[in-house]
């Protein structure tokens, strides 16, 4: 249940986002979601694609510091209360997020969950009968 994602240092300068998606655009790799955080120096893009081993290669061509993490996908109602649920089991266990970021499509709310510890955090979230995305779901959207 775990999905791999890429991280990406950028120079906060101007057409640096736009390089990274032509560049995996011209590959054929789609990005499925991202988030960007930032200061007044750098980015750090956090990027999940239809093929991340393909992706990371082609970067690394392009000269771009490129890692890949292991991340959860949270499926949940997209609904009020929902999310609120998850994170109550999830801190309950005592697992710490290190961040996260959430996009809605077909199939309701997907969360994208970092946490402390990935194991545990899929075996709590799946006894709890909550709905895990698989890579080979995910990278479908």
């Amino acid at each position: 249940m775990l999905i791999k994602q890429l991280s990406i240092f950028l120079e906060n300068k101007k057409g640096r986002f736009t390089e990274i998606a032509k560049i995996l655009g011209a590959a054929g790799i789609n990005m499925t979601a991202f988030t960007v955080a930032e200061n007044s120096d750098f980015g750090i893009l956090r990027l999940l694609v239809s093929d991340p081993e393909k992706a990371r290669d082609i970067l690394k061509e392009y000269r771009y510091a490129v890692t890949m993490t292991d991340v959860v996908c949270l499926q949940c109602p997209d609904e009020p209360g929902a999310l609120g649920k998850a994170m109550e089991i999830i801190t309950e266990a005592g697992i710490f997020i290190e961040y996260m970021y959430a996009f809605t499509s077909g199939k309701g709310a997907l969360i994208v969950l970092r946490p402390d510890n990935l194991e545990k955090c899929v075996d709590v979230l799946s006894k709890n009968k909550l709905i895990l995305l698989a890579a080979s779901e995910f990278y479908k959207l």
